[in-house]
């Protein structure tokens, strides 16, 4: 244990530590159902959690476990029932941090009377854009979502499809530049190509140092995507942390690709090493320094050696199991 004297001549440090842009404290939140009101609810159960700047945080949960709850919590939409938390270091519900937040809800509504582009000079002016800032940005923007300007201009919303519709809905969430950006299901009812290009937009909004937040239950998106995840059950937050302290690194089972070299030296290493023309793979178990030093003194070739490790989906489901939750229809 540290001494109070050891405390007392201890040096200052200069630098402070980066303080979280998201953190909670046994965020709670209870409803009132039932014809009399005599029955309670809660979706959201002693949530504490932190997300730093920068970073992309995935929330991950089934049907129901509270996910859309926290987020909107978070965004002041809804009061805590117990527990506290901030944002962008103010306390939730503070009106002054919303000019710097970005949010794309699950089901949008827009009205879809006006054209994409009209929305989108309305969203702008919801924060006080000016004329010359807003001509700059709605084609910035339409054209980071991947919407043809053409079509924004002059098709209504109510005739776009649900991947136009998810796209306009990213542009507004982003039309103030935010810090930080909340994405409830951004994958929602888009086909590969809409995933594969909401992924790309995703990942060069982390790039410019963006802080994202965001549910999904794509598992394999998250896993590409997401710096820290959390597991929401029941709404109860059973597990956070980074993929490779979620899912472990410390196995030591490779899966290998190669060609060339001395098939009987190689099947010592790997007992059950499968050929296919002049290719083979296999499975290694041991130090990956011993496998490349054998491959490079039989001038072998290797073509791919991955870690073997359960993948993000399945660690869901072993979660979910170990807490005694149905996982199957």
């Amino acid at each position: 244990m540290t001494s109070l004297a050891s405390l007392s001549i201890a040096p200052m440090r200069s630098e402070s530590p980066v303080q979280p842009v998201v953190q909670t404290f046994g965020l709670s939140k209870s409803y009132r159902t039932g014809f009399w009101l005599n029955k309670v609810v809660t979706p959201l159960k002693q949530c504490s959690l932190s997300v730093y700047p920068g970073q992309t945080f995935g929330l991950l949960g089934p049907n129901g476990a509270g996910k859309t709850t926290l987020l909107k919590t978070l965004l002041g939409i809804i009061r805590p029932t117990a527990g506290r938390g901030f944002v962008l270091g103010e306390s939730l519900g503070d009106r002054s941090v919303k000019q710097r937040i970005g949010y794309l809800p699950e089901n949008p509504y827009f009205y879809d009377y006006l054209t994409g582009w009209e929305f989108l000079e309305f969203t702008a002016g919801l924060f006080q854009l000016s004329d010359a800032v807003k001509r700059r940005r709605i084609p910035e923007l339409l054209d980071l979502v991947g919407l043809d300007r053409g079509a924004a201009q002059k098709k209504q919303m109510r005739r776009y499809s649900k991947g136009m519709l998810q796209r306009v809905g990213m542009a507004q969430a982003l039309i103030n530049d935010p810090d930080l950006i909340f994405l409830d299901e951004p994958m929602s009812g888009l086909d590969p190509l809409g995933r594969f290009q909401m992924r790309e937009i995703i990942l060069s909004l982390k790039a410019q140092g963006k802080t994202l937040f965001f549910n999904s239950h794509v598992l394999s998106d998250v896993e590409l995507i997401c710096d820290r995840v959390a597991i929401l059950a029941q709404g109860e937050l059973i597990c956070e942390g980074t993929i490779d302290e979620l899912l472990g690194t410390d196995t030591e089972i490779y899966q290998v690709r190669g060609r060339g070299g001395d098939v009987d030296l190689l099947r010592q290493l790997m007992p059950e090493l499968e050929i296919q023309a002049e290719y083979w793979h296999g499975e290694y178990k041991g130090e990956p320094e011993r496998l490349l030093h054998m491959l490079h003194e039989q001038q072998a070739q290797l073509l791919k050696m991955d870690l073997i490790r359960p993948s993000l989906e399945e660690f869901f489901i072993q979660q979910l199991r170990a807490r005694g939750l149905k996982t199957s229809a």
